[in-house]
């Protein structure tokens, strides 16, 4: 049974300690990380999350710790008392922060015991991340782990700081709200006093942040938990964190200016990195143009180049029949590469069929000429006007896709160029390279419903001069919209809201609502606009993903205290799982597996 502190107060942290507080005599608490014994000497390292110390029980110090220092294993928590002892100079460790430090121990307290973890608490270990998940309570004790979570908790508070000075208030909207099922599925919650109706949990606090700027909040935020029943990846969880934005009476320019100054915030303060305003801003058709993505990664080059001119009348009808028919053909030069084995190119033919597209065309720029596996097809001057136009230079490798749906190309060469990229080390990994990318479709066309979807949400306001094509060339329209993206990731989005009932109702319109659909998914917002709403627009960024890039990880569920598998299940508490059939008459449910 362990011991009660009894009065014994923390006077430090373990990590805390330096050279000036020798001589001092100091209370510590924490977990043991390892034990050495030397006979009449028991060397413990106590760890907390600030570090660790080295505490020494002596036996001629005393007897009473001494002895229970003793029985004492790793992961057993304790507090100690003693005085703080310079270490001579062959004892310093110069693998620990306090290595030149110890605490000679007069008054020991095991307060708690433990048993052999399944693992050994520290950040060499090789152990599953399942295991690691199962055992999470263990797995954060880890000083990696904690370092992450403290500096997710850091950024909140630099970005609550940066918001309130500039007049924002943070305000909570419900988690139990109506569905308006509009991109994820929605999680559900029955109703146990209304039986067969449900809530559903917000994908965002999209709606309620625009009703605040209609009661005239002007500035509002909120550090804001999302939830959306999607498939999941390494970036992505069922439950998520915003940092969540909106604000009255202001266009495009103003969101971003304000935001590219938090950001900087941010960086200054967790990385110490000046960063260069203004960032970058390109449209989106610029950046699907150029990089094959709405996320390019600016890092490197190996930009797109279109060759679509060159076989709208060519005899290869693979090419021919892709630009006439309102595709495209495209390649990317990967410089030096003209030497990859055939088998490696093949891998690549069937890499870009992931991304829909039918086939890869490769050109090796090599001692003789070129040689390509369609060389046959082509005419000399294509050939050519193929290599003028990617300035492709003798040991250089072509790699060209070609659809009838420049978005298939676009998608297959911006993952082959990221490939690409990453196989032959064109990323600097010590850059940030931030870019605004504007100017979004408003809408895209959805082959398997039929009709037009928005690209960001409904509410999203169309570009002023664009508004009088959506009644007769929709797919034209482009959108108010802004993303952040870093090093070829989507940090945060946004845009101007629609604000006015009319232009509202005709974008449900376009999409596809009928009155009465509006009416039931959506009426309290096109009711609340009756009674004036302001022009505003707002923001939303990945808390998650924002923190996974300041602290280095590419996993997600590092940067979650308690996170979901890819099955979206929580190993430790074993959620989700079966419950009582009281509970589901309760709520008037039947399970029909």
């Amino acid at each position: 049974m362990g011991e009660q502190l009894s009065g014994m107060k923390r006077t430090h942290m373990c990590g805390e300690l330096t050279l000036e507080d020798v001589g001092k005599s100091v209370i510590v608490m924490g977990w043991v990380q390892r034990r050495r014994d030397l006979g009449g000497l028991i060397f413990l390292e106590l760890r907390d999350r600030t570090g660790l110390i080295q505490i020494v029980c002596s036996e001629q110090l005393s007897k009473e710790a001494f002895d229970k220092a003793q029985h004492v294993r790793n992961e057993y928590v304790l507090a100690a008392a003693g005085e703080v002892v310079r270490r001579s100079d062959e004892n310093i460790n110069p693998n620990l922060e306090t290595g030149n430090i110890e605490i000679y121990v007069s008054e020991f307290k095991i307060l708690s015991k433990a048993e052999t973890p399944p693992f050994m608490v520290e950040d060499r270990n090789n152990v599953s991340e399942a295991i690691r998940l199962k055992y999470r309570y263990l797995d954060l004790r880890r000083p990696s782990m904690q370092k992450i979570l403290m500096t997710r908790y850091r950024i909140t508070r630099i970005v609550r700081d940066f918001l309130d000075k500039n007049g924002f208030i943070d305000i909570e909207t419900p988690l139990l709200i109506k569905s308006t099922p509009e991109g994820a599925r929605d999680y559900l919650v029955p109703s146990r006093v209304q039986p067969g109706k449900f809530f559903a949990l917000p994908q965002s606090p999209q709606i309620f942040k625009q009703l605040l700027m209609i009661s005239g909040f002007d500035r509002y935020y909120q550090i804001a938990k999302c939830l959306r029943d999607e498939d999941l990846r390494a970036d992505r969880q069922p439950e998520f964190t915003q940092i969540d934005m909106e604000m009255s009476f202001v266009e495009e320019d103003d969101v971003i200016a304000l935001n590219e100054k938090m950001i900087a915030r941010i960086f200054k303060e967790i990385l110490d990195i000046d960063l260069e305003v203004p960032f970058k801003r390109i449209s989106w058709q610029e950046a699907m143009n150029r990089f094959g993505s709405d996320k390019p990664d600016m890092r490197f080059g190996m930009e797109l180049k279109d060759l679509s001119s060159i076989f709208a009348d060519s005899d290869f009808k693979v090419f021919k029949d892709a630009v006439q028919n309102g595709g495209s053909v495209r390649g990317i030069n990967v410089k030096g590469a003209a030497s990859m084995p055939r088998r490696q190119l093949d891998e690549l033919v069937e890499y870009v069929k992931t991304y829909k597209a039918k086939g890869l065309v490769w050109i090796q720029m090599l001692d003789d000429g070129p040689r390509s596996q369609i060389s046959k097809f082509l005419k000399d001057d294509e050939m050519t006007q193929v290599v003028n136009v990617m300035e492709a230079e003798k040991g250089d490798l072509i790699l060209i896709v070609a659809d009838k749906n420049n978005m298939v190309v676009y998608d297959a060469l911006g993952h082959l160029r990221l490939e690409m990229g990453k196989r032959y080390n064109l990323i600097d990994e010590s850059k940030y390279e931030f870019l605004w990318v504007v100017d979004f479709p408003l809408l895209e066309y959805s082959e398997e419903e039929k009709r037009f979807v928005a690209m960001h949400h409904p509410f999203t306001a169309p570009k002023d001069e664009d508004i009088e094509m959506l009644d007769k060339d929709p797919g034209r329209v482009r959108a108010k919209a802004y993303d952040i993206v870093l090093n070829g990731l989507e940090i945060g989005g946004g845009s101007i809201r629609i604000h006015d009932t009319e232009l509202q109702k005709k974008m449900f319109k376009v999409l596809g609502f009928t009155d009465e659909d509006a009416e039931a998914r959506f009426g309290f917002l096109l009711n609340a606009f009756k009674y004036g709403a302001p022009p505003h627009g707002g923001i939303a960024y990945g808390l998650d993903r924002l923190t996974m890039i300041l602290t280095g990880t590419d996993n997600i569920r590092d940067v979650i205290a308690f996170p979901k598998t890819q099955n979206a299940c929580d190993l430790m508490s074993d959620s989700p799982s079966e419950v009582s059939k009281e509970q589901l008459d309760e709520l008037h449910i039947k399970v029909n597996l």
